[in-house]
């Protein structure tokens, strides 16, 4: 097989209001860094990952600010109105043969091992995957009114998590491709709307994502930890 070129993608437009700041939720502080810092460090360290883009709203003040910004590695672009658009125009800029590993910005948590899992695949198989975890609580699903409908089989049930890596003119056409753009809630769901197959590679249950405001405890003990 040829060898393949690694790139990775952060979409960081976002407000994140959830977490109730002032400030986007990248940005806030865990451990002396910012959210997103912990979030990028682990692709500038890897020596697989050859380039790193981040896309930002073109409004944005804070991130230029960070001594990351100025890392070798590391590109800026500018962020579009919806997740989707933001990761498609970071795309736009790297080669069409590049495996591209998608992150959130708000997950400050990931190890390099689940990296190393991706691009294994990847080199093993030419194709792409993402990481999930396994569901382990009873899940059940409610009507509007929060009624429970049924409790749902919770075998062979995960929850998304982020680094997925696609190729990228694969994942370029899948997302262009489609029409109701609002479908897509992350790169796996573009793939399968398109039609494609998405292998899972099973993560790290503590490669949380910061969404309200109790996460940034648990990802400041996971990260402390991570540092000991």
């Amino acid at each position: 097989m040829s060898e393949l070129s690694f790139s990775v993608v952060i979409p960081a437009a976002g407000i994140g209001k959830r977490v109730g700041a002032d400030i986007p939720k990248q940005y806030l502080a865990i451990l002396d860094k910012t959210i997103i810092e912990h979030s990028i460090a682990p692709f500038l360290a890897h020596p697989d990952i050859k380039k790193v883009i981040v896309s930002v709203a073109k409004n944005d003040q804070w991130f230029k600010t960070l001594s990351v910004a100025q890392h070798p590695k590391l590109t800026i672009v500018e962020g579009g109105k919806e997740r989707v658009d933001s990761v498609l125009n970071a795309l736009k800029t790297l080669s069409n043969n590049d495996y591209v590993l998608v992150h959130d910005a708000a997950r400050p948590c990931l190890q390099t091992s689940d990296i190393d899992k991706l691009i294994s695949h990847a080199r093993a198989t030419e194709t792409g995957a993402m990481l999930a975890c396994r569901v382990r609580d009873t899940m059940k699903r409610t009507d509007q009114d929060n009624q429970i409908e049924h409790t749902v089989e919770r075998q062979n049930l995960w929850h998304a998590l982020t680094p997925q890596m696609f190729n990228n003119q694969q994942l370029i056409t899948a997302i262009s491709n489609i029409d109701e753009q609002h479908l897509i809630t992350d790169e796996a769901s573009a793939i399968e709307l398109a039609g494609g197959s998405v292998t899972i590679i099973e993560g790290r249950s503590d490669n949380l994502k910061v969404t309200q405001s109790e996460d940034l405890l648990l990802a400041e003990f996971y990260l402390s930890k991570l540092g000991s």
